[in-house]
């Protein structure tokens, strides 16, 4: 008589119900939504001996739609100056369309405004990366990581700072 490992079994109709309702989103569109790129001074800012100083802004927002999924934009701009010269300027804003599955209703603006960011950004990345190489800039800008988490709490701190300020 030899030991032998028990036959796999299928999963139950509650196992398989389980792995369908486990919470997450799925990424159904991804867009270019604006697109600017300023090069002013062209050709004398191709020239820029300087390290130049970065101005970075970040916004995400997000809404729902009537059918149930959400859209993201991720909006990131980019200033360069030089001894208050322009030497560039980037104003990308590129959104997604997302499903969320399972996920309860406290934690989807966070989810929104945190994760969903998190996988735009490199592709948001890439096209600032593009448009600064097509303008001549070598080499090309390449944005840091964005900690969106961070972001996002630093936005709730500010909102609930100023909001408990004002009930006085």
């Amino acid at each position: 008589m030899t030991d032998a490992a028990p036959a796999p079994t299928a999963p139950t109709g509650a196992e398989v119900n389980a792995q369908v309702a486990a919470p997450g989103f799925r990424i159904l569109a991804q867009y270019v939504r604006d697109l600017s790129f300023e090069n002013p001074r062209a050709p004398e800012s191709l020239r820029v001996e300087a390290k130049p100083a970065i101005d970075l802004g970040v916004e995400m927002n997000a809404q729902g739609r009537p059918d149930g999924l959400f859209e993201v934009d991720l909006k990131l701009s980019i200033k360069a100056t030089t001894d208050q010269n322009a030497v560039f300027a980037v104003e990308l804003v590129y959104g997604g369309l997302f499903a969320l599955q399972g996920v309860q209703e406290h934690d989807i603006e966070p989810l929104l405004l945190t994760e969903c960011p998190r996988y735009l950004f490199p592709y948001a990345r890439e096209i600032i990366s593009r448009a600064t190489a097509d303008g001549g800039f070598y080499p090309p800008f390449m944005l840091d990581p964005i900690d969106f988490a961070s972001i996002y709490a630093q936005r709730k701190q500010q909102i609930g700072g100023t909001a408990g300020s004002g009930q006085a």
